[in-house]
């Protein structure tokens, strides 16, 4: 019997050694990829210009104030009387919390949103010495667009009245934008510095830089409640827009004091891929128009709306693709970072505006975000 507890013993020493040696090798394992992260993210720099934190852990609370508009405009006759409409919407802005843990820039966060509008709102962003990846996606809609009309069928006092248009199927608006950007001074510049402040620039410094940008964007109101909406936009009732476009700019680090950052980046861009495919619609809104009953006046809106919309139909004609050509674009940002001690604080912004046209209809879509960011050392 002692034999066996003698065993037993033994086993449990053994296995608290291997235990404290599988441990141990982890331990080493980790501190060796700390220690190779430590090297590469000041790797090639001019330690005058750039440098790495002391403390190389970052935990900080994010947040982002980001919103987008769509504008469109068309002109035709209806039973001739000229018309020009330019369905408008605008989210509220849309404001998103989270945070952001890592070890010298790479890491893990979590963003929710808090405010605004009911869409949603995908960030992914990624830095280093010499380059910049930034992903963004967002989906939003809209059922009370602004809907200016103008029409020699409808007296002044009734215009107030087309502007709070209200759609039973909101208009529906998904985006994807990526950028990204290599610099050719990594040396004595840090885009890194600047957006997620993994190292310091400590004097001031500029680099040329190359970069692309892809956007993609849909625009959705094709539904039998929209038979009106398509019918003013002369059949068109959903749009897809794909561009890329690659560019050549400058960007600069200010250091005007100690701590303190602004980062600015101008890059025009060449906008080589500007594609459009349209979506056609036939409704049969004339026949309705040909009705006594559209144009009475005595029944309530109502009464008209449920007669209207529990009869309008859409029916898909097709589609179409045209390309716009080589265009001209620019793409800017901006960013201020305060570092004190073990804290940091950051705020940055974009600006993006495209643009599509497709025979007598034209729109635009313009987005912007704000990013702030509070931040500590460990």
């Amino acid at each position: 019997m002692r034999n066996c507890y003698y065993i037993l013993f033994c086993a449990m020493v053994m296995l608290v050694q291997v235990s404290s040696a599988s441990a141990g090798n982890v331990l080493t394992f980790v501190k060796k990829i700390g220690s190779f992260i430590d090297t590469m993210s000041v790797k090639g720099l001019d330690r005058r210009y750039i440098d790495a934190p002391k403390k190389p852990w970052q935990l900080i609370v994010k947040g982002n104030v980001n919103q987008s508009e769509v504008k469109m405009k068309t002109e035709g006759t209806i039973a001739g009387f000229h018309y020009s409409a330019r369905p408008e919407m605008k989210t509220e802005p849309s404001y998103y919390v989270g945070f952001w843990a890592g070890y010298r820039g790479y890491g893990l966060g979590y963003t929710v949103n808090v405010a605004g509008d009911k869409g949603s709102y995908l960030t992914f962003g990624a830095s280093g010495g010499a380059y910049g990846v930034n992903v963004r996606v967002h989906a939003f809609e809209s059922a009370e667009p602004t809907f200016g009309l103008n029409s020699d069928a409808i007296p002044d006092e009734n215009y107030e009245s087309w502007d709070k248009v209200r759609l039973i199927d909101p208009i529906k608006v998904h985006t994807l934008i990526a950028d990204g950007y290599y610099l050719f001074n990594g040396k004595h510049f840090s885009y890194a510095a600047a957006y997620d402040q993994s190292v310091l620039q400590k004097r001031s410094a500029g680099s040329l830089m190359v970069g692309g940008m892809y956007y993609y964007g849909r625009i959705d109101y094709s539904s039998n409640y929209n038979g009106d909406l398509i019918y003013m936009m002369k059949g068109l009732g959903k749009v897809k827009l794909w561009q890329s476009s690659v560019g050549v700019g400058y960007a600069y680090n200010w250091v005007p004091a100690r701590g303190l950052l602004v980062s600015a980046m101008a890059m025009p861009m060449l906008t080589f891929v500007n594609k459009v495919k349209a979506y056609g619609y036939s409704t049969n809104v004339e026949e309705l128009m040909d009705d006594p009953k559209f144009w009475d006046e005595d029944i309530s809106d109502a009464e008209w709306d449920k007669w209207f919309y529990d009869r309008v139909q859409i029916t898909p004609m097709g589609q179409e693709t045209f390309n716009s050509g080589l265009t001209v674009n620019f793409d800017a940002r901006l960013s201020l970072t305060y570092n004190f001690g073990r804290f940091f604080v950051n705020a940055y912004g974009q600006f993006n505006n495209f643009r599509y046209s497709h025979h007598s209809s034209h729109g635009r879509l313009t987005d912007w975000f704000v990013n702030t960011s509070f931040g500590v050392r460990l």
